[in-house]
């Protein structure tokens, strides 16, 4: 044979032994940029509220407190941070400034601070306690800075907004990277302003000059997750009761309340945020906040009206487990940490949440897809739904939207959650999945669910018993792309079933 014609051959030969491979699925619609990603990643955090408020009883101070009461003897952030740590949480938001005007950290924007408290003799900073201990214990840390001041004269002038931009510039600057900058939509109203003890209203669409402060934001802590009701980055999921919508989609427009095209932190549609938009502009996840009791601050009263470990599991269902991300609200007491009924609940959520997800039966059974990409099974095949990797995914031909997968197993398995994500890099593709068993020589539903985004938890309620299982896609608005699916059984709690 011809040297020419022999290398032809060969490399005819090795081109049909290794084709190229498929290209990857396009994104569909709008995606998250890195730093939602990493919020998503995230998942389960606190917000710690604690400040002269909590020595005077109340939910909101009114700016008039005097700083010496103050002054928690036992004061220990690395308690919180350690109890926040037990029950999954991946990190804490520390409400810096409330709406009082109080801060936590020896400001040079205004008097009202920690440096005219007793504590530590007016040499305590708070802000870098809680900064260092949850950088000790490997937890993100984030910062809330109220933009409203019941306490300075000048609030409602000018000259304030200028104040509450250094407020963030110094922390923004003092304490690290933070993984969220955190603001809300209490703006204006009666307070004591210097003693002046009047009301306030201000334009909250114009007031702040809200870009303007994001723009630092972008530029002093770029890893940082912007909330509010309007984003930029993450939504607020329009109530505080800990959980977004049967149906919630990453995605979201924000509105205003009286003309749509100019939505203000606390001017707008809020109350949209519990499902979201399918066609949303944005890639703008809901964040669901809740306190761990009744109120957001220490209340004595409320010692023995701590959530359980099972409401709160439901919660993290309800929250995390509808692609979003769970905030409870933390009160340290007035020795300066959390109650004793606090941590337990706190520890005991953690070791339910742990316990649930220790198994994944998935693994113990063969999976039958319907369709792989390209028949690359090695790229998008089985293996990257169990391999605990976000961003590794089963993938179909583009053709495909409704394909199905089937697991085996050599004998009954029983479970009663089913947890299934998406590679929300390529986009919120799925719109509705189904669950089925085998039983009694045929297919039965058990479960189904719609927006399934970064994670998607179905509770079932019983314990069901088969052995094959089967995942049905309804419905996609772009061949799917799916990260895992896993089965579980969850344990009971208290002799009752979760």
């Amino acid at each position: 044979m011809k040297p020419i014609i022999l290398i032809s051959f060969l490399l005819l030969t090795c081109f049909n032994s290794f084709p190229p491979k498929i290209s990857p699925p396009e994104p569909y619609g709008v995606l998250p940029s890195e730093r939602i990603l990493a919020w998503h990643e995230t998942e389960f955090y606190g917000l710690v509220c604690f400040t002269t408020t909590t020595f005077q009883n109340k939910e909101w101070g009114y700016g008039d407190a005097d700083p010496s009461i103050l002054n928690p003897m036992a004061f220990d952030a690395d308690q919180v941070v350690a109890a926040a740590k037990s029950a999954g949480m991946k990190g804490l938001i520390l409400v810096c400034k409330h709406h009082d005007g109080f801060c936590l950290w020896p400001t040079k924007t205004t008097e009202y601070n920690i440096s005219k408290s007793p504590w530590k003799g007016g040499k305590g900073d708070m802000v870098r306690e809680f900064s260092l201990a949850c950088k000790k214990a490997g937890l993100k840390f984030g910062a809330y800075v109220s933009p409203w001041d019941r306490n300075s004269a000048e609030y409602g002038n000018p000259k304030y907004v200028e104040i509450y931009r250094e407020q963030l510039r110094e922390i923004y600057t003092n304490y690290g990277p933070l993984f969220i900058s955190w603001h809300d939509g209490a703006n204006g109203g009666d307070g004591y302003y210097g003693g002046a003890r009047e009301t306030r209203k201000i334009d909250r669409t114009t007031y702040y000059g809200w870009d303007k402060l994001w723009g630092m934001t972008r530029e002093l802590q770029p890893g940082a997750a912007i909330f509010s009701d309007i984003g930029w980055d993450v939504r607020w999921v329009g109530n505080e009761k800990g959980f977004a919508g049967e149906t919630c989609w990453a995605t979201f427009t924000p509105k205003g309340r009286e003309i749509e095209s100019k939505p203000g932190i606390g001017d707008s549609r809020y109350e949209e945020g519990e499902t979201g938009h399918r066609d949303g502009k944005y890639w703008m996840p809901a964040e669901c906040d809740v306190p761990l009791r009744k109120g957001w601050f220490y209340h004595p009263t409320e010692d023995n009206q701590v959530k359980s470990a099972s409401q709160l599991f439901d919660l993290y269902c309800k929250s995390v487990g509808r692609g979003q991300c769970l905030d409870l609200g933390l009160a340290p007491d007035l020795r300066g940490i959390l109650h004793e009924n606090d941590v337990v609940a706190l520890k005991d959520l953690g070791k339910l949440i742990d316990n649930t997800f220790a198994r994944n039966l998935a693994k113990e059974g063969k999976i039958t897809l319907s369709n792989i990409r390209g028949n690359d099974s090695q790229t998008y095949g089985a293996k990257n739904l169990l391999d605990d990797d976000r961003y590794s995914y089963w993938a179909t031909d583009d053709n495909v939207k409704t394909p199905v997968l089937v697991l085996k197993f050599k004998v009954p398995i029983s479970f009663n959650i089913i947890r299934i994500r998406e590679n929300i890099k390529l986009g919120q593709r799925i719109d509705r999945i189904g669950v089925d068993v085998w039983e009694n020589g045929g297919w039965k539903e058990v479960g189904q669910a719609t927006s399934i985004g970064a994670l998607r938890i179905i509770r079932l309620a019983n314990l069901v018993t088969s052995t094959k299982v089967r995942l049905r896609v309804v419905g996609s608005a772009a061949a799917p792309c799916i990260s895992e699916f896993g089965i579980y059984a969850a344990p009971k709690v208290s002799g009752a079933g979760i």
